[in-house]
């Protein structure tokens, strides 16, 4: 159970970049955004440093996703929610 645990940080922190770089995000935005340096920013994609909840949902908030998406990734999933909502962007234009 406790290596479960122990998986947990870094899927999580997986799943971060894998939306960040579907958005063309680098580090440094995402850094920008959240007020923190590349090097701390880089430390969170890398499991290295421990988020807080406060800190998931900013990022969640910045990368345009709900929170459950970063925790629970599911790639298709995630794509056709992500096209769908990039219609509804295109149709209001």
């Amino acid at each position: 159970m406790k290596e479960a645990l122990e998986l947990k940080p870094k899927l999580v922190a997986g799943n971060i970049r894998k939306v960040r770089e579907f958005r063309h995000y680098t580090q440094d935005y995402l850094a920008a955004k959240l007020g923190i340096s590349q090097n701390a920013y880089s430390k969170i994609e890398l499991a290295y440093s421990k988020i807080t909840l406060d800190r998931l949902f900013q990022i969640a908030d910045i990368l345009e996703v709900e929170v459950t998406q970063l925790i629970t990734f599911d790639q298709t999933e995630f794509m056709r929610t992500a096209v769908n909502s990039r219609a509804s962007s295109t149709q209001l234009i």
